[in-house]
């Protein structure tokens, strides 16, 4: 946790941070804490809920296990445990979290949820105000990640519905859906999985499939599609290795077009990089699609008060309704007078160059790349942030003026 100097005024509580701010307890946060801590260097994270990685401990439902095999979501400088399976579940992904942040001492403020971020440009600090406190520092790393808030769709008539809406920020288990007809509105990896736990306790899930999706199987003869990709794309151009995929996808998994699930144009790798959107990592729901136990079904046109009618004319009477509508990023409404961001909360410039903006700024966890993303710009920051914290230092010895601290001079 970085050194602090407090200040109290009758209206707020004012708190000198000896090091980076970072905004967010997730994994991009604690991981550029982490590699910080590597350079010898403090900082402090705010955190607007009560636990590390709120999002995995509290939006997540209970089957959820990792997409990726775990040497591709390690954070930097600390691996999992080796008695951890393949594909770490919720459960064990949050010991590793927890773990990580014990192992590199990085203590959060919690309950701390920023309202406003400003860079004050008479003094050449970051001004950040919670709800109680206000905290400056001389950087600034933005790690509320692309998935900050649910994203809750405008469809017609949902106000109406009699039945139970959620969204799978608040989806734990199907449980408490068994015998019923639920309509899941998305079929990206959360609205498939979603679906597929659903059968497994005999619910009858309709999963809307409106736009075109690729699904690729998690692994292909034993080994991991996504570890595929990376080992081909160190030899081949991207779009040659987005055929070879599509290939395989088609040997082991069929025609996915003929059970309502359209392929992009734009091949898997491409588009992700592009758009953002990732391909879905079969693991189970297309052999309950091809059952007929997941029903595919076009886009809704309107929601009525006990079921649902579809681009296509059909009508279904539905129980519950279950937003498979991803997160968006939250970041456009706390950072003030930043023109480093879109409307939409990401990083203007794409990836590798995303990460540092100006005046002490800095991004985490916006690559569009997950975890291995997260671990790279992690480093650049920390490497970065040090660099500075060393000429600094330099310039404060070389002025000799008896500030006996290693941390940079600070205003008053």
């Amino acid at each position: 946790m970085g050194s602090c100097k407090v200040q109290n005024d009758k209206q707020t509580k004012s708190v000198l941070v000896h090091g980076p701010i970072i905004v967010g307890a997730g994994p991009s946060g604690l991981a550029v804490s982490a590699c910080l801590s590597q350079q010898g260097l403090p900082s402090l994270i705010l955190e607007r809920s009560d636990c590390l990685a709120s999002l995995w401990k509290h939006r997540t439902y209970d089957r959820l296990k990792l997409h990726l095999p775990k040497q591709f979501c390690e954070l930097p400088l600390f691996g999992f445990p080796e008695n951890f399976p393949k594909y770490p579940t919720k459960r064990q992904f949050i010991a590793y979290i927890e773990s990580y942040a014990s192992h590199f001492k990085i203590q959060p403020k919690f309950k701390q949820a920023v309202q406003t971020a400003l860079f004050d440009h008479a003094s050449g600090f970051w001004r950040v105000q919670t709800q109680d406190s206000e905290y400056i520092s001389k950087w600034l790393v933005v790690a509320t990640g692309e998935n900050a808030e649910p994203v809750f769709p405008d469809v017609v008539g949902l106000d109406k519905f009699n039945g139970h809406v959620l969204h799978t920020s608040k989806y734990k288990s199907g449980s408490e859906f068994k015998n019923q007809k639920v309509l899941v509105i998305g079929c990206g990896n959360s609205g498939m999985e979603v679906s597929l736990d659903l059968c497994r306790h005999n619910a009858i899930p309709h999963m809307v499939a409106r736009n075109s999706v690729h699904v690729l199987p998690r692994e292909i003869f034993g080994f991991s599609t996504f570890g595929i990709a990376m080992a081909l794309l160190r030899w081949f151009p991207l779009r040659l290795v987005d055929k070879i995929l599509l290939l395989m996808a088609n040997i082991t998994l069929g025609n996915t077009d003929q059970l309502g699930l359209r392929r992009p144009k734009t091949g898997p790798i491409e588009l992700k990089n592009i758009t953002g959107k990732t391909p879905v990592l079969d693991v189970g729901a297309l052999s309950q699609i091809k059952s007929g136990k997941i029903k595919v079904v076009g886009g809704v046109k309107e929601i009525t008060k006990n079921g649902a009618r579809f681009t296509d004319g059909q009508e279904k009477e539905i129980d519950a309704i279950i937003l498979a509508t991803g997160y968006k990023s939250n970041v456009p409404t706390w950072l003030k007078e930043c023109d480093f961001f879109t409307k939409d909360g990401m990083p203007k410039t794409p990836f590798p160059n995303g990460w540092k903006g100006e005046n002490g700024l800095y991004t985490v966890g916006f690559t569009r790349r997950g975890l291995q993303g997260t671990a790279l710009d992690a480093d650049k920051i920390a490497q970065d942030i040090s660099e500075q914290w060393r000429q600094i230092k330099d310039l404060n010895n070389n002025n000799n003026n008896n500030y006996t601290s290693n941390s940079p001079s600070y205003p008053t």
